[in-house]
């Protein structure tokens, strides 16, 4: 079963418009990537996500606190490699 694309638009939305910039550049660059490829069970993980304090869910992201047990699956390993992937592509440094 796929997900309708209205469903995806608002995701995609939420993902660049969290009100941090830092989560943003993120969020929406992974968001964009991935959410139409997604099961419907990573997209309702990633949903529940996008429900998290802006900044707590930053944290999580740059592992300067431990991600909860409940969000920590397989969505939030994707996102913590994508960030990584696409720092390393720039040739940044890894941290937030």
């Amino acid at each position: 079963m796929s997900i309708d694309d209205t469903r995806i638009k608002r995701l995609k939305f939420r993902a660049w418009h969290r009100g941090f910039r830092e989560a943003d550049l993120i969020l929406g660059p992974f968001a964009d990537k991935y959410a139409h490829l997604l099961t419907p069970e990573q997209f309702d993980a990633f949903e529940a996500l996008m429900e998290q304090p802006d900044q707590d869910l930053y944290e999580w992201i740059v592992e300067r606190a431990p991600t909860p047990a409940e969000h920590d699956g397989e969505i939030m390993r994707m996102i913590k490699q994508f960030r990584f992937e696409a720092y390393e592509s720039r040739g940044g440094p890894h941290g937030g």
